[in-house]
């Protein structure tokens, strides 16, 4: 726990300066940040690239369905709302105050979520040795973090952050299922970033909408070496994919499966801020392709 909070306070320090450029000029923000974590110019008169779309969108794009899925428990309410709900993992407490989780009534296994978080997961696997002071120490802290303003994702944290307790989904020996996350764009599938052992040995590999690896498109997560096995609900996935992102430009829907269910994760609408590089450059640009800005 202490390295996590100290990692976070010597980024927000370092980052000080551009949150404050943010606030003045949220394009140049961006432009220098993208220089820095891309290598690239940033192009946003004319974007073209998947990377430079993304970061117009930030500035741009104020789709007011954002804030809400964005939110981990809001956002439960809007997959209802599509007809989905057969898919949410099993909610077991929310609530605004960590002193109020009720853990003796809670099951042996569940993970717990700051609804404004990323990567902020606590997992219990047997809540006999859970720390239940540090955890609501932890909670504490994570409840009163900000997204950084500088990243340009606005939509974060716009309502009010709470705690969020769901079941634990367990694939029996121990690890947590294929994280399966579908790039849609205009309501569309493209491809799909398989993710294994998210929390042990993690690795990923990309896959086409018929699960075969997609060879010409390289990133610092994808390891063409990693074969991870067709789902036999890939059209189910997909079907759940295109209801789920009907309603945006672009987001990436992320599904589990576990036992033949399929569960809902979340719905990301600027993958890694926009700042993951993609090679060869003319599979950025052919992926950039596929999102219509609107004028």
């Amino acid at each position: 726990m202490e390295i996590y909070r100290m990692n976070k306070r010597v980024k927000n320090f370092i980052l000080t300066p551009m949150n404050l450029l943010y606030r003045i000029n949220p394009e140049l923000n961006l432009k220098i940040l993208y220089r820095l974590r891309t290598h690239r110019k940033l192009n946003l008169e004319n974007p073209k690239t998947y990377s430079e779309k993304l970061q117009w969108m930030k500035l741009n794009y104020k789709n007011k369905l954002l804030p809400i899925c964005a939110d981990k428990y809001e956002v439960r309410q809007f997959v209802k709302e599509c007809g989905c709900e057969n898919i949410l993992t099993k909610l077991l407490w929310e609530g605004y105050n960590p002193n109020d989780i009720p853990f003796k009534d809670l099951p042996q296994q569940f993970v717990i979520k700051v609804t404004h978080g990323s990567g902020t997961v606590i997992i219990c696997k047997d809540k006999n040795r859970l720390n239940i002071p540090k955890t609501i120490r932890a909670l504490k802290l994570r409840l009163k973090e900000k997204y950084l303003p500088c990243y340009g994702e606005w939509f974060y944290g716009v309502i009010r952050p709470r705690i969020v307790i769901e079941e634990f989904l367990d694939d029996g020996k121990g690890y947590s299922p294929v994280d399966y996350k579908i790039y849609c764009f205009h309501g569309k599938p493209k491809y799909i970033i398989a993710h294994v052992d998210r929390f042990t040995n993690h690795r990923s590999n990309i896959y086409d909408l018929e699960w075969n690896p997609i060879k010409n498109i390289s990133t610092k997560e994808i390891d063409p070496n990693l074969t991870i096995e067709k789902p036999k609900e890939l059209n189910q996935l997909l079907r759940y994919a295109r209801i789920l992102s009907e309603s945006f430009i672009h987001v990436r829907v992320d599904l589990y499966i576990l036992n033949s269910q399929i569960y809902f994760g979340e719905l990301t609408f600027i993958s890694d801020s926009g700042f993951l590089r993609i090679n060869p450059i003319e599979a950025e640009e052919e992926i950039g392709s596929w999102i219509k800005l609107p004028s």
